[in-house]
Order: C-alpha cells, then sequence, then structure tokens
C-alpha cells in the first residue's frame, strides 16, 4: 500500500529517534546520578538488590506465561470514536491514516507519567524498604500505556505475538541506547512483514519466546535499579522516585510511539 507524504514524514521523524541520542533528560539523569553512586552503596544492602532484582525480573518474566493483562481494548475505540474516527475493532485501526492515530496514541502519555510520578513519590517515602514493592507497580503502569499506545495504532499488544517487542520497548526505555533502539526498530520490522503477509509473529529469534528474550529481563532489572537506588537517599527518596518514575513513563512512552509508528507503517508498505 502507498504511503502517504505524513507517512514518509514519520518515518524520517522514526529514522531520527533511532539514531539520535538520548534525550538531555537521560543524560542529566546519568550524569545526577554518579555522584550518588557512593551514597547509596552505603544505603542498599545485597538484600535489597536482589529483592529488586527479583521483583523486576518477576514482573517482565510474566509476559512469558500471561495470555490477559488488565486492559479493556473498548476504552481505545471509544476515544477513537469521539475523534470521529469508526472502528469496530482495534485491528481497524490499521487501515486509518496516521495523522489521525498519531494524537489518539498521544493522549495516553500524560495520564500515565502522572499516576507512575504519584506511585513513586509515595513509595519514595518509605526509601530503599519500598523499592522492591515500587518497581513492580511502575512496571505495570508501564505495561498499560504501551498497550494504549499499541491499540491506538491498531495492535492489541496482548497474547505471545507481542512480546518480545513489548520487552523491546522496555529495554529502550530502561537504557536510552542505540544499540537497544536498533534492535527494537529490527523487530518492529520483521513484525510488521509478518502482519502485512496475515502470518503470525514471534519474534525475529528462532526458537521459543524464552529462549529468544531471556538476557532481557535480567538488563532491564539491572538498568532501573540503577536509578531507582536513588530512592533510598533519606528525605530526597520521595522526589526522587516521583522524578524517576515520571522520566520512565515517558520514555517509555515515547518509544512505544515510535515503535508502533514503525509497525504501522511497515505492514502498511508492504500490504
Amino acid at each position: 500500500m502507498r504511503l502517504t507524504e505524513y507517512d514518509r514524514n514519520a518515518r524520517r521523524e522514526i529514522e531520527a529517534w533511532q539514531h539520535g541520542d538520548a534525550g538531555i533528560v537521560s543524560k542529566m539523569l546519568n550524569w545526577a546520578m554518579q555522584p550518588m553512586d557512593w551514597v547509596v552503596k552505603r544505603v542498599i544492602t545485597e538484600d535489597i538488590e536482589d529483592q529488586v532484582d527479583e521483583a523486576v525480573s518477576g514482573m517482565l518474566s510474566m509476559l512469558n506465561d500471561a495470555s490477559e493483562w488488565t486492559y479493556d481494548v473498548s476504552e481505545i475505540l471509544e476515544m477513537a470514536k469521539a475523534r470521529g474516527i469508526e472502528a469496530e475493532r482495534i485491528e481497524d485501526l490499521r487501515d486509518v491514516p496516521l495523522e489521525l492515530l498519531d494524537p489518539l496514541a498521544r493522549e495516553h502519555t500524560n495520564e500515565n507519567a502522572l499516576l507512575a510520578a504519584v506511585e513513586g513519590g509515595g513509595t519514595g517515602l518509605g526509601g530503599a524498604v519500598l523499592i522492591a514493592a515500587d518497581i513492580p507497580l511502575l512496571i505495570t503502569i508501564n505495561l498499560r500505556l504501551i498497550q494504549q499506545i499499541g491499540a491506538s495504532f491498531g495492535f492489541a499488544m496482548t497474547g505471545p505475538d507481542y512480546r518480545p517487542l513489548v520487552l523491546s520497548i522496555f529495554n529502550v526505555a530502561s537504557s536510552s541506547s542505540k544499540e537497544a533502539k536498533n534492535e527494537a526498530m529490527r523487530e518492529a520490522s520483521v513484525a510488521g512483514a509478518a502482519l502485512a503477509r496475515d502470518q503470525e509473529y514471534r519474534g525475529r529469534v528462532s526458537g521459543s519466546f524464552r529462549e529468544q528474550n531471556r538476557h532481557l529481563p535480567r538488563e532491564i532489572a539491572k538498568n532501573i535499579l540503577g536509578r531507582k537506588l536513588a530512592q533510598a537517599i533519606p528525605i530526597a527518596g520521595a522526589a526522587v522516585g516521583a522524578g524517576i518514575n515520571y522520566w520512565f513513563t515517558t520514555e517509555t512512552a515515547e518509544t512505544a510511539y515510535m515503535l508502533m509508528r514503525a509497525l504501522y507503517l511497515e505492514r502498511k508498505d508492504r500490504a
């Protein structure tokens, strides 16, 4: 199916994001974390590190077993209808012009980022003790956000088919690395090609889901943990927790937005 001028401009935006450096907030956060390392190591025990790592890995590994997540796709259809987009099923949105879907997908960022910030601020009051409780909640909020953005472009993001893409989004959001972006874009390209031919997509690497992605949960856990440990600093914990949760959720939103646009365009271009 022929791409429009808007589609081609969107593809250029995606390529700029893929090859661009980490955002200013990510750079500032990484810089700010450096002088805190010594303090954090004094506060955090090995037991707490193990608890946090287990919490993150457990939440992400859940994607391997859970077939459904707590999210109602009818919400997206109602939002689309309010914008004058008629669609009976989420899949129908794949054939709607991208310029109508982009603002629909963008609507979900602020709500989830603010929810994550409030949650992070509350658990941040508990310092190191509540970090292990905070991270599963943060992952849950961001899973919901990924689903909402994916559904806005016609991809329900439930079941095993989309799990490699979900893990790729978390990997990019937590690391902001070009390597993670490139891997995620390759995943979106393979998924789009499969969907264009009405074939099943189960990840670009052969083998089971666990074999394809066994390294990612621990990498994501390590990257999130490195930032969340700053919540252990007395007094500053609430502010740090709120800020890091807000930052991580906006990174997830931007990553999901770009990858789902790439998936939409790849499918359309090959259909």
